[in-house]
């Protein structure tokens, strides 16, 4: 199977100055064409134009060149590389449509990078050239409602080889987008005699696929807009040809994909804490409460100085995992650490915005409701807290006791 040897061989080496004005050129975008839109994709039940009027919005991104950041040219990206678009991403996490309309919307970028590092040439020209032009949607199908999601290698879904031809059953859910995808990742057990993490695969199905049946989309913290589905595997047939890499190589192609999109979430996150945080500051300068602003009550204060701090230590955190993942390593103890902090963060500065601005906050006149519940769910989502803190811990200790310490003084050499 194809794997490219450098995902990224075609970006472009980007000068501070230019990742400046790119990062300028978003705001600009978001403030004429993102904000005003939102409550046409937001409010009431799903508007049948909203299809033409993302379409819209989408073409104005690729005239100015700001389509599909996280791709090189070769896949039909900017070619920006890894950190330019990090810091992208920070801006479009200030609202839930802009990585739609920049085309960086998960699980599509995710789905992207990996069909684009281990997908034949067939599989490239079938699904990822469509799905980087934003003609179709994608879905991402690993979690199962019978085992541990913090434990992938308990997962039931089996692909058996019959001739040429994987045959898939199993049972998944949680499978975010699959309503309206044109297909499936799906990771399945295929090699049942190797090692737990060798033992998994990730293939390519169609979802008009014979089998390949949706059973519900699963409401999410009161929301039933989502699309995070059950999805039945009944002897779904594929070609062999549509696996991506080599049999049982399914846990490294994730962790590939896994690593580099937390950090994605992460610099999502801390968009949607400075629009949070913008909100709670503005609102608090023109509340007044007993002949006062809120911005003079001490507990107000005391929130800003917090969230403030917070939110720094979370960017620096974050970028200091992106820069080590850029650099070529696996930082899993980096990703892990801003995977339940920037969480944290995330949940807590949302939850001040809101009770700054009171029962305002909890109606649907701000985005700070919709935005709370999108924040508890980040507890979970690409592993719970616990398993991110027993990751940071396990490896701290595994090191000192070979001889290692942690030198936080070259945190960011």
């Amino acid at each position: 199977m194809a794997e490219s040897t450098n995902a990224h061989a075609s970006n472009r080496q980007l000068s501070h100055g230019e990742i400046q004005t790119l990062r300028e050129q978003a705001i600009s975008f978001m403030q004429s064409e993102i904000y005003p839109n939102e409550p046409f994709f937001t409010d009431g039940p799903r508007d049948p134009r909203q299809a033409e009027r993302l379409k819209y919005l989408q073409e104005k991104v690729k005239e100015r060149g700001l389509w599909a950041g996280h791709l090189p040219r070769a896949a039909g990206g900017m070619g920006i590389g890894f950190m330019p678009f990090v810091y992208l991403n920070e801006i479009y996490g200030r609202s839930a449509l802009a990585p739609w309309v920049f085309g960086s919307n998960a699980p599509d970028a995710g789905n992207a990078e990996i069909l684009f590092q281990f997908g034949t040439k067939e599989i490239q020209e079938l699904y990822l050239r469509p799905l980087v032009s934003g003609e179709i949607y994608s879905c991402y199908s690993m979690t199962e409602p019978e085992v541990s999601g913090s434990d992938p290698t308990t997962l039931q879904t089996r692909a058996v080889r019959d001739g040429d031809e994987w045959v898939i059953s199993g049972h998944k859910w949680f499978t975010t987008q699959a309503e309206g995808a044109a297909f499936a990742i799906v990771m399945a057990a295929t090699e049942l005699d190797e090692p737990a993490h060798r033992r998994f695969t990730q293939i390519v199905v169609p979802a008009d696929t014979p089998g390949f049946r949706v059973v519900r989309n699963v409401a999410v913290m009161g929301e039933t807009e989502g699309s995070h589905c059950e999805i039945v595997y009944d002897n779904v047939r594929v070609p062999v040809t549509n696996t991506l890499g080599e049999p049982g190589s399914g846990f490294r192609i994730a962790q590939k994909r896994l690593g580099p999109g937390r950090i994605h979430h992460c610099m999502r996150w801390l968009g949607q804490m400075q629009r949070a945080f913008d909100l709670m500051v503005e609102y608090a300068l023109v509340r007044r409460v007993q002949g006062a602003t809120l911005a003079e009550k001490q507990t107000v204060q005391n929130w800003i100085a917090d969230s403030y701090v917070e939110i720094q230590a979370a960017r620096m955190l974050t970028l200091d995992a992106a820069r080590k993942i850029d650099a070529g390593s696996e930082a899993r103890v980096e990703i892990s650490a801003i995977k339940f902090f920037g969480a944290q963060v995330l949940h807590d500065v949302i939850d001040r915005a809101i009770q700054i601005h009171g029962a305002r906050g909890v109606s649907g006149d701000t985005p700070l409701e919709s935005m709370y519940r999108q924040a508890r769910t980040a507890r979970i989502l690409d592993g719970p807290d616990e398993t991110h803190r027993m990751v940071v811990s396990r490896r701290i200790i595994q090191d000192y006791r070979s001889g290692k310490t942690v030198d936080f003084g070259v945190m960011n050499a």
